[in-house]
């Protein structure tokens, strides 16, 4: 089983790599609180979240895992979103059942489209990726709008349809998350939401039963929001009283954000040696033309 930590950005991703994780998870949720500072309810744009995707890429190697919500429309639109989304770097991308605009998995008051839809979106999805390698999460939210059994039927009929991997949202009860690990067939995501409504399970009994993925899609951003506003209450009523909250050295942010590496490109590439080489070739002011 992989533990899979969410990144709502490129810095956490950083965070997520130096700590040691085998994958990431780029959160919608995430994104659309952190870039938007607004909640997870659909207003996030595919092309907001294929530029957070491209960037989190170009920051680190790790395989990643990424929440495309609805598709961002219909089974065209899934197609060109997977698309887009495989250029941008994902290496994997996770569809859901929701109607648009959707909620948040653990919000109230979701509902979801008929599974012939969403399966027509998965087909999409599937005959658009490029790669072999770049997998298909279908999400099912059916729980809490249709019941268990109806969530867990749904995660076959995706599974039977092309995802690599199934993604039964919001279970309520251990008992349920035993019942999804039974009864849904492939590898499958267990989403652990800090207040959300799954309860959480030690790592073990979760791997025991046969999840591939362990999802931990808030837990960064939310130990982010409690540093930040201690620091900052902090700032605010005592700025004079000569302490002040634990917070990341200098050195661990330059080290986060790899100021090390680009320091060695400035060196590489501002010595003058390559320049210096190249004029030695050259007998026209090391300007190197094209034989006509």
């Amino acid at each position: 089983m992989t533990v899979l930590p969410g990144a709502p950005n490129a810095l956490t991703a950083r965070l997520i790599e130096d700590a040691g994780f085998d994958a990431l998870y780029v959160t919608g949720a995430g994104i659309a609180n952190t870039f938007l500072g607004v909640p997870d309810i659909g207003l996030l744009t595919a092309t907001e979240l294929c530029s957070h995707v491209a960037a989190i890429r170009e920051a680190v190697s790790l395989p990643m895992i990424v929440d495309a919500d609805t598709g961002f429309g219909n089974a065209v639109n899934v197609w060109r979103t997977v698309r887009a989304l495989e250029h941008a770097g994902a290496d994997a991308i996770q569809i859901e059942d929701q109607t648009f605009p959707k909620r948040c998995g653990h919000f109230a008051d979701k509902s979801v489209i008929e599974a012939p839809e969403m399966i027509d979106k998965i087909a999409a999805a599937c005959d658009a990726r490029r790669a072999p390698g770049c997998l298909i999460v279908a999400r099912t939210d059916a729980r809490a709008e249709l019941g268990l059994d109806e969530a867990c039927r749904r995660g076959n009929l995706y599974r039977a349809a092309g995802a690599d991997i199934v993604f039964v949202e919001a279970p309520q009860t251990v008992q349920e998350v035993e019942i999804v690990a039974r009864e849904v067939e492939g590898p499958k995501i267990l989403n652990l939401v800090h207040g959300g409504v799954t309860p959480h399970l030690p790592m073990s009994e979760i791997a025991e039963l046969g999840y591939a993925f362990a999802l931990f899609a808030n837990l960064a951003l939310l130990a982010g929001i409690h540093a930040v506003r201690r620091s900052l209450t902090h700032l605010r009523d005592n700025p004079d009283d000569g302490h002040e909250p634990p917070i990341a050295s200098w050195d661990e942010r330059q080290h986060i954000v790899r100021k090390a590496e680009f320091d060695e490109l400035a060196r590489r590439y501002s010595d003058g040696s390559l320049g210096r080489g190249s004029q030695a070739g050259s007998t026209d002011g090391g300007v190197r033309r094209t034989p006509q």
